[in-house]
Parts: structure tokens; C-alpha cells; sequence
């Protein structure tokens, strides 16, 4: 059989070489006979390869294609005092936000009271969101990354209300839920040393009565800013700089509708793969998911406050806020009127409020009839 091979093989060079030779022959007898026909001169140098396809002697479009630029998706990475994202021109919301969290950060005399929604002036007003649009839709501004993460720095806290930060939330969603979401990352920190958060919304396929998936999504007010089916909430926390532990990770996709207080967090919990798939994004490039991390809800509670918990911190905040000795009055039974007794911490709260204001009665009282 290998005899066999060998006398083909030999066969087939003889007769290659034999055609090569013929032709080259032949190329040659016709030089001769063109050198002939017009007398005495140097033949031209054979060629040593066939002459270049035309395709290749045209020249490179490249510069032609970008004379005039290419087309700009606004999706370049942004960056503010404590967050930093990726809009979505289109649907004029972010794409991802990502902030980081630290003890110190979530306290300090910032307030959101001094804070108002507005377009983000790096946004070009042609892919801007505007505040009318939300106007009267039945939808509320949802922060991707939450005021309350930034008490440290007013300035942090402000940027935080430009509407590239913002996407239309099912109002009970963003107050309840979602906020309880917030609150959970926020006492992450007292655990861990550093806590990064990455957000945004999704528009999930939909399947159709008749088996079909389809993606479809609302619009709201005169810029179309589109209205999401889900958010998620990507979390990375570590103990700290210098410890030996793992990080921990935790990837929840939670649908843009009311959700209860029957519920926890890890009813919302996906692989980081799937929402990666889900998204089209990639979270934490730089970490080994594989080796590098260890589930949060297996390492942390991923427990959200219950509605009692959660009724005496909103009240709380509100007896901060309140402004007469009447409104903090009615805080206090609308509180009792719910059958929740107030706790050490939130009755503190009161009788330094209840101080306050009655200082601040008289001295205006005086104003008052003085001017």
C-alpha cells in the first residue's frame, strides 16, 4: 500500500513538473521569438510569481469610510462625584449605573431636600429626558444610584437626581421594595468595608398567547423615555483590603410592579450569567467569578426589613423632616393609628424634634411682630 502511495506521489510530480516545464517553455520561445522580431536588446527579467488580481491594487477605503465620522451612541462611560454610568440615547435612560459604598458615605448632613430632578447637562437635550415627561404618566423618577448613599457629599447627593441617573418606577415598587433593596446594600456596610452596586433596567421578552416571545415596552411623555419591564441590581462587597476572604456577589432582577413585604430578596436572585445574557453586559470584568467569589445570600442574610421594621424607619425620616410641632404630632398617631409602637431609637428622634421646634416657635412668633 506504501509502495503504491509513493509510486502516485512520483507520478504526480513528474507530470506537474512536466506541465510547469511546458509552460515555462513556451513562455520562454515566445520571448525569443518577440526579441527576434525586433532586433537586438536585453530580454525582460521572468517573473517569479503571476501578476497582482486588480482587487488588490485598488486602494484602502478606510480613510474614505471615516472621512465624516462614524456614528455616536452616547454610551461612553460617564463619571460624577460617586457614580458613574452608560445612557442609553434611545430610551433615554441609563443603560448601568455603578457607585460604591462605604460606612462614611451613607452619613452626613446632605439632604435631598436641597436636591431637585433636572437633565443631566452633559446629556445632549436632543437624547435628554425631561421632568414633564414624567409629568401626570403614572410613573415615578426611580434612582439607580440612591440619594441616600451619598449623605456625605451634597454634591454627590445632586448628581444623583440628574435624570441620566433615572428611570420610570412603579411608584409602590420604588418606595417599597426596591427601597428595602437600598436600605439592605446601605447596612452591607457595616459589614463589609466596600460595597459596589451596579443598576439598571431591563425589557425583558414577553411570551404572547400564542407562544411567541416578544419585546415590548411603554413610552412616556413627548421624548419617549421607555418605561422598563424589570431592574436589576448587581452587588460586590468585600471585608476589607487587606482580608483574606473572599468577595462576595449577588446578582436580583426584580420586575417593575408592586412587590409585598411577603417577599425577600432571594426570591429575586439570578446567576451573574444569566443577567449578563439578559442585559448584554458584562459585571465586574476584572473578577474571577469562578474562583474569586462566594455567593452573598449564602455568606450575608439577604434579609429586607419587615413592614414594621420598615414603617418605623420612614417614620423616622419623616419626624426629621417635619417642620411644626403639629405635623410631628400627626406623625406620631398615624404611627400608633398603624398598631406599631415606636422604638427607643425613633421616640429619641421625637423629643429632639419636639425640642427644636418648640425653640423655634417663639423666636419666630418675635419675628413675626417685630416685622
Amino acid at each position: 500500500m506504501a509502495e503504491a502511495l509513493r509510486s502516485r506521489f512520483a507520478r504526480r510530480r513528474f507530470w506537474g513538473g512536466f506541465v510547469c516545464g511546458a509552460a515555462l517553455g513556451a513562455a520562454t520561445s515566445g520571448l525569443a521569438a518577440a526579441q527576434l522580431l525586433r532586433g537586438p536588446g536585453p530580454l525582460p527579467a521572468p517573473r517569479d510569481s503571476p501578476p497582482e488580481p486588480p482587487w488588490k491594487a485598488e486602494p484602502v477605503a478606510e480613510s474614505v469610510l471615516g472621512k465624516y465620522g462614524f456614528p455616536v451612541a452616547g454610551t461612553q462611560t460617564r463619571y460624577y462625584t460617586n457614580h458613574a454610568l452608560s445612557y442609553d440615547q434611545a430610551k433615554r435612560v441609563p443603560r448601568w449605573v455603578i457607585e460604591h459604598l462605604s460606612k462614611h458615605k451613607i452619613v452626613g448632613s446632605a439632604d435631598r431636600k436641597h436636591c431637585k430632578f433636572r437633565p443631566d447637562p452633559g446629556v445632549p437635550p436632543l437624547f435628554s429626558a425631561m421632568n414633564e415627561d414624567y409629568v401626570g404618566s403614572g410613573w415615578s423618577r426611580g434612582h439607580m444610584a440612591p440619594a441616600g448613599d451619598n449623605k456625605y457629599s451634597p454634591k454627590a447627593m445632586a448628581e444623583t437626581f440628574y435624570l441620566s441617573n433615572i428611570v420610570p418606577q412603579n411608584y409602590e415598587n420604588n418606595a417599597g421594595f426596591w427601597n428595602r433593596m437600598e436600605m439592605y446594600c446601605r447596612e452591607l456596610t457595616e459589614r463589609f468595608e466596600d460595597v459596589w452596586i451596579v443598576s439598571g433596567p431591563l425589557t425583558l421578552p414577553q411570551i404572547d398567547d400564542n407562544g411567541k416571545k416578544r419585546v415590548t415596552y411603554q413610552v412616556i411623555g413627548k421624548d419617549d423615555v421607555a418605561v422598563p419591564s424589570h431592574l436589576y441590581k448587581v452587588i460586590l462587597a468585600r471585608r476589607s483590603a487587606t482580608s483574606p476572604d473572599p468577595l462576595v456577589l449577588g446578582a436580583f432582577v426584580v420586575p417593575n410592579n408592586p412587590i409585598g413585604f411577603d417577599h425577600q430578596l432571594p426570591e429575586f436572585q439570578v446567576g451573574i450569567e444569566e443577567l449578563e445574557k439578559m442585559s448584554g453586559l458584562v459585571f465586574f470584568p476584572q473578577v474571577n467569578k469562578d474562583k474569586e467569589v462566594r455567593n452573598i445570600c449564602e455568606i450575608d442574610t439577604c434579609k429586607l426589613m419587615s413592614l414594621e421594621e420598615f414603617t418605623l424607619y420612614i417614620t423616622t425620616r419623616k419626624l426629621q423632616s417635619a417642620r411644626t410641632l403639629e405635623r410631628l404630632g400627626k406623625i406620631m398617631s398615624e404611627l400608633r393609628e398603624k398598631g406599631i409602637e415606636p422604638d427607643e431609637y425613633l421616640l429619641e428622634v421625637y423629643k429632639r424634634k419636639e425640642e427644636e421646634l418648640a425653640i423655634q416657635k417663639p423666636v419666630e412668633a418675635r419675628e413675626g411682630r417685630s416685622g
